[in-house]
């Protein structure tokens, strides 16, 4: 096929190209609500616990854009952060405080929070190194525990592009034919770098001072997302 004849796809602020009325849409708005009841079952947030969210995202066109905003119930001990303009989450969910930050050098004192959350982000800030940096920071200002949550690279369909398999390829092949297909923003490592279990537990095998998991949504008996949970261990 000619490249020139191919459809070139921008991506909305979340960097994806599906419609919000589309059937990708609904399937991922379930999966980020497991995914919202995983985080209350394992770390237990009560009405008393400050909570970051890190990456909120300025798109109000999907369901399930800032979905934590949405559903959680203590609205008022939630700080959203990212360096998209998401300022009006606090008119829509009143109680929630909206700070602009880079995930990479998030401006706050260690143990700031009880616990922080973050949804599909951490494939989002570059190559390894800048990921592993994103936990870090993530860990230096959590006081109790960490959620993240990230797409599983093995799982067949690519949720940012809609297309199967294609991401399986060695990441530089896959990037070409991403390119190829017209999806120049998320050929690029710098907007999409997916993560495998294997390079979350390499990560985290560098920190001391936490306990870590990584658990997983599914779908259709595949491992769709996976998520990285983190609990203290240590209090000095």
């Amino acid at each position: 096929m000619d490249k020139d004849v191919v459809m070139r796809t921008i991506p909305n602020d979340q960097f994806n190209v599906a419609a919000p009325d589309s059937l990708a849409m609904r399937v991922s708005t379930m999966v980020r609500h497991e995914m919202f009841r995983m985080f209350m079952s394992e770390l237990e947030p009560t009405a008393n616990d400050h909570i970051l969210d890190v990456g909120v995202t300025s798109d109000r066109s999907l369901e399930n854009s800032n979905y934590f905003e949405a559903l959680y119930p203590y609205r008022g001990q939630v700080v959203a952060a990212g360096l998209q303009d998401a300022a009006f989450l606090e008119t829509l969910y009143p109680g929630v405080r909206y700070v602009q930050a880079s995930v990479l050098d998030l401006p706050f004192a260690d143990r700031a929070f009880d616990l922080v959350h973050s949804s599909a982000v951490l494939e989002h800030v570059g190559n390894l190194a800048n990921q592993a940096r994103m936990i870090s920071e993530c860990l230096r200002v959590a006081r109790r525990g960490i959620c993240l949550t990230t797409p599983n690279r093995w799982f067949p369909i690519e949720f940012h592009t809609q297309l199967p398999l294609i991401h399986w390829l060695p990441k530089t092949m896959c990037r070409q034919v991403f390119r190829w297909l017209g999806f120049d923003e998320l050929a690029q490592e710098s907007n999409l770098n997916l993560m495998t279990a294997s390079e979350l537990r390499a990560i985290t095998s560098g920190f001391s001072g936490f306990y870590f998991r990584i658990a997983a949504a599914t779908l259709l008996g595949w491992k769709s997302n996976l998520i990285l949970f983190g609990r203290r261990t240590t209090q000095g």
